[in-house]
């Protein structure tokens, strides 16, 4: 599995030591100079960590406050870079970040770090992650029984089509084989969102631990690792 890191830096000896250390990792860097660039940046793409280099970029503080704003990137693993001579580790904890780099950082501490953070990202990753997969549902719902087709699923939900429209406090209950007969799933949801085009995304609820299991092995074997290769970065040293 492949997973995906921002840095917003302009420090050419922390993006010598870090990059390499989270690529060997398969951690994919894009790295931002700009406070005000990153912070577009985090609005429109979703990230597994976000690295920010608090003292040494101008603003830097103010795009770490706005992750936790941040639709896309609210639950990313945030690690904050700090020079020693300005802002604290209280304040950056205080600030929810998950972990904190001292400079200078040598190649031995980054990689301590990103290892014992290397979990909570995956764990991330596999909350977010929503594979694709075309196959029937039998839905329940007040008394009828009607059949409709899925778009993605994820661990907690699923996406479906379908033929007749519900309404948002609906409480459908579904069947489905996750496209191997042992992994049978029958399960109760809410409405977690509608369109008018007949989609919806539906939440799981109350998942046996068994199907939790299969669930997680199936989506498992879809975030196998992939070859890493180097995102473009948006702006910053080569």
């Amino acid at each position: 599995m492949t997973l995906d890191s921002l840095l917003i830096s302009q420090d050419v000896e922390l993006v010598r030591v870090l990059r390499p250390t989270l690529e060997k990792l398969s951690i994919q860097v894009e790295i931002c100079q700009e406070a005000n660039q990153a912070s577009e940046i985090l609005i429109t793409e979703k990230f597994d960590a976000v690295i920010v280099d608090c003292d040494d970029v101008q603003g830097g503080l103010k795009v770490l406050k706005g992750v936790r704003a941040s639709p896309s990137n609210r639950n990313s693993v945030t690690f904050a870079v700090l020079n020693g001579k300005q802002t604290t580790t209280q304040d950056v904890f205080g600030m929810g970040v998950n972990f904190v780099l001292q400079k200078p950082i040598s190649t031995l501490n980054a990689t301590r770090c990103f290892n014992a953070a290397l979990s909570f990202m995956v764990r991330e990753r596999r909350r977010y992650f929503r594979a694709p997969v075309e196959m029937p549902v039998h839905v329940i719902l007040d008394g009828k029984e009607f059949e409709a087709v899925s778009g993605n699923i994820s661990e907690g939900g699923i996406s479906i089509t379908l033929p007749q429209a519900i309404s948002k406090a609906a409480k459908p209950r579904l069947q489905f084989t996750l496209l191997d007969p042992t992994a049978v799933f029958d399960v109760d949801t809410e409405v977690a969102w509608l369109d008018l085009k007949g989609h919806a995304g539906l939440r799981f609820q109350n998942l046996s631990p068994e199907c939790q299991a299969k669930l997680d092995k199936w989506l498992g074997e879809r975030m196998e690792p992939e070859p890493l290769a180097p995102k473009d970065a948006a702006s910053g040293p080569n």
